[in-house]
């Protein structure tokens, strides 16, 4: 079997392909052939040749449309990233590709479905679609493909048909989390103590950290709490420095794998972003979602919004949040019913393998592609 992935930009992006891709590796070895597709200047060029597998770097620019020279730009850019993916796809002559997000997936699915109309391939593809409402890239894309995976039950009204939920898949590190009691240990917290977990990504984000220390300071952490507190590496000094002695909790730059965070959780404090919503759906963890108010087409208040419509989590937006309103919410959250509620409630999202259910969905592709 032959697959090509295409994703890139965010770990959101990236990290689904590479855990589809693992196991892929691990279920046929030898028998699947693996490759990505990407940018030589964003995050994949690091994390796929870390993963193991080969990178083919084509031009692609953003789908931009404010004015005629951006657009005569962004053109010209994926023009010339179709002809590049023409010859990785000649020389990589894929099964299925499997195109997990941003805007390099454009010029490579076009290119496939061009060879496809002119009878010179065969090849299926497949979006991963892991936020509540589609990016431009896919919702362009979404009439010209073969299938769309998501996260949520109901898929946009615009996939039609082709939408399987499926679930997004996280990293094989959070697939089996540690006992709790060890996760505690490692992480120098009191096993007694219920845990809120606040992240907002390997570069922080000002106003949760802001919120946080604001309400730690003014008392309002509920009793029998303690926080383990990701600042951050850029905002690690800056928080810390407002936090002395043992009042802040545990507080830490980053963890690069955050399974010992994640089993020590009760309830958690993040931005809404695709990556985090599929290990919080897929580990049943409640949360306070605070969408961050520049992401692209606002998608991570959309992603907060699905949660919080099913009771899955409670969203407050980025302008709103300070440490009187997180206060708030803490006091309510963190009593043991409303957990109970908010656990039930993630758990309505969940599927039973996501990566297992790709799996199978990329053989039937490959299969469709096998004349009969």
């Amino acid at each position: 079997m032959r697959i090509l992935f295409a994703g890139g930009g965010t770990g959101g992006h990236i990290y689904p392909a590479v855990a589809i891709a693992d196991a892929l590796r691990d279920r046929d070895g030898a028998d699947a052939r693996i490759a990505f597709v990407g940018t030589a200047d964003r995050l994949e060029a690091r994390l796929v040749p870390q993963a193991g597998y080969p990178l083919h770097c084509i031009t692609a620019r953003p789908l931009r449309r404010e004015n005629l020279l951006a657009l005569l730009g962004t053109s010209v850019a994926n023009g010339w990233g179709v002809l590049q993916a023409f010859a990785v796809l000649m020389r990589e002559r894929p099964d299925t590709i499997v195109a997990t997000g941003g805007y390099v997936c454009f010029p490579l699915v076009v290119a496939a479905r061009i060879l496809r109309a002119l009878r010179l391939s065969r090849t299926k593809i497949a979006l991963l679609e892991p936020n509540a409402r589609p990016g431009l890239t896919n919702r362009l894309l979404a009439p010209v493909v073969d299938e769309i995976w998501g996260a949520l039950p109901q898929g946009d009204a615009r996939f039609g048909d082709r939408y399987v939920c499926t679930g997004v898949p996280i990293r094989s590190t959070l697939r089996a989390l540690p006992p709790r009691a060890a996760a505690m240990e490692r992480l120098g917290l009191d096993p007694q103590r219920r845990t809120l977990l606040a992240m907002g990504g390997s570069q922080g984000a000002r106003s949760l950290n802001d919120a946080l220390v604001g309400a730690i300071a003014a008392g309002k952490l509920p009793s029998g709490w303690q926080v383990l507190h990701l600042t951050g590496e850029r905002e690690y000094e800056r928080v810390r420095s407002r936090l002395p002695g043992a009042q802040g909790g545990g507080i830490r730059p980053y963890l690069d794998d955050p399974a010992d965070a994640f089993a020590a959780a009760d309830l958690v404090l993040a931005r809404a972003g695709a990556s985090t919503l599929a290990e919080l759906i897929a580990l049943g963890l409640p949360s306070i979602l605070v969408p961050y108010p520049h992401a692209a087409e606002d998608h991570q208040s959309e992603n907060a919004r699905a949660l919080e419509a099913a009771g899955a989590a409670v969203a407050i937006s980025d302008e709103r949040l300070d440490a009187g309103s997180l206060g708030a919410l803490l006091a309510k959250l963190c009593d043991p019913a409303a957990l109970a509620r908010l656990r039930a409630a993630i758990a309505t999202f969940r599927t039973p393998d996501p990566t297992a259910l790709i799996l199978a969905r990329i053989a039937a592709l490959a299969g469709r592609n096998t004349p009969s």
